[in-house]
């Protein structure tokens, strides 16, 4: 409940996706914490260090943060994102009844100053940053030299690639799922689809009409689909980059239906037509706004899909396994999805390349970002 009050998504996202996976990311890295001598030999803790976590996913983004640096026996001074900051303080009341030592976990609120404040304290000897790719290269400038380690997740502007092949309608399905979930705050949503022709009119048909399905409203409503846009601020951005994409001629379909009275909402909306210069295939939106363009060969599509400052996700949608392995190899993306869209395990290493950031979150990668010294040959994964 406080999640979706505070960010504005579905509380059924919150309650079945965000929720559970959170408590996942725990449970495993509670284990790895338990194996730590015989996995990571000779490896010992950072130290302190700095987290800073978007509105998107507070929750969830806390715990892939907070977990592998307290598996590590490292300290935590986390700054949750100044419109989202309740999971966070909750999050610390419960650690405070777990008896967690004083001092091992610091939540610090506030907005951008303070994130600035923990990145430049000379205390502090990692940075771990999830948020917008303008801020993350301020935070890596503020850093470099400095010998503090540095982990980013940043923006993407994924392609969901469907091949004539595909089913069809779990394709769909993945479309909806990798560009609506959250109303499109998820910096690996699949933003633009990437349509093999002879299948183009049949996709752009189906996808449009279960979008007219998606119920937009009261995000503590559990029949909800879509729920409020974070911030004033977030909606402005997406109007201005929608209307900047029918200023260039694509053609824009929105789901027509009623918006509440009260709140920032946007309607699920795809643009069809869409070039490849195009503000809305190349900028990350953030937000339930889809571009589709059309390809007639795999090289096509993977060169379409590379052409983007970006590089944190990607989806395949093919029944060819040896279509899916080569694309996989050619896609410069961190995280490939075939035939599926949006899944995450905590044991599976997340992160992106190019624009994206660097580092990874989760698996034994991403704790052994936690540890100031790498695992031995024989321990290392």
């Amino acid at each position: 409940v406080l999640e979706t009050l505070d960010n504005g998504k579905p509380i059924r996202e919150s309650r079945d996706i965000d929720v559970p996976l959170v408590a996942r990311h725990f449970y495993y890295h509670a284990g790895l914490a338990q194996l730590m001598e015989t996995e990571m030999p000779g490896a010992e803790p950072l130290g302190v260090c700095g987290q800073i976590v978007p509105w998107n996913f507070p929750l969830l983004m806390l715990a892939w943060k907070v977990a592998p640096a307290l598996a590590s026996g490292s300290t935590v001074v986390l700054k949750p994102a100044e419109t989202t900051p309740l999971t966070a303080l909750r999050f610390a009341e419960l650690c405070e009844q777990a008896e967690l030592p004083p001092g091992v976990l610091n939540v610090v609120t506030g907005a951008g100053a303070t994130g600035a404040a923990l990145v430049r304290h000379p205390g502090v000897d990692k940075i771990a940053f999830t948020g917008s790719t303008a801020v993350g290269k301020d935070i890596q400038r503020t850093l470099a030299g400095t010998g503090r380690r540095l982990t980013l997740e940043l923006g993407g502007k994924a392609a969901n690639i469907v091949f004539a092949d595909a089913p069809i309608d779990e394709a769909v399905e993945g479309i909806v799922d990798g560009i609506f979930f959250n109303q499109g705050h998820v910096c690996c949503a699949g933003s633009r689809l990437l349509v093999e022709e002879p299948v183009h009119d049949l996709v752009v048909e189906r996808l449009r009409r279960r979008m007219a399905t998606l119920r937009l409203g009261d995000p503590l409503d559990k029949n909800t689909d879509v729920g409020a846009v974070n911030s004033a601020a977030q909606l402005a951005r997406i109007t201005e980059l929608a209307a900047a994409g029918e200023a260039e001629g694509a053609e824009r379909w929105d789901t027509g239906c009623d918006l509440p009275e009260r709140g920032h909402w946007f309607r699920p909306t795809v643009f069809t037509g869409v070039s490849q210069s195009s503000r809305i295939a190349q900028e990350e939106i953030f937000g339930p706004v889809l571009s589709v363009l059309t390809f007639r060969t795999p090289e096509e599509a993977v060169a379409k899909a590379n052409n983007t400052p970006y590089g944190l996700s990607a989806g395949i949608w093919t029944e060819k396994g040896s279509r899916i392995l080569w694309m996989a190899d050619r896609l410069r993306a961190g995280v490939v999805w075939a035939n599926t869209f949006n899944r995450f395990d905590p044991a599976s290493p997340f992160g992106g390349v190019k624009e994206s950031g660097f580092g990874r979150e989760g698996g034994r990668q991403g704790l052994a970002a936690y540890l100031a010294a790498a695992p031995s040959a024989g321990g290392a994964a």
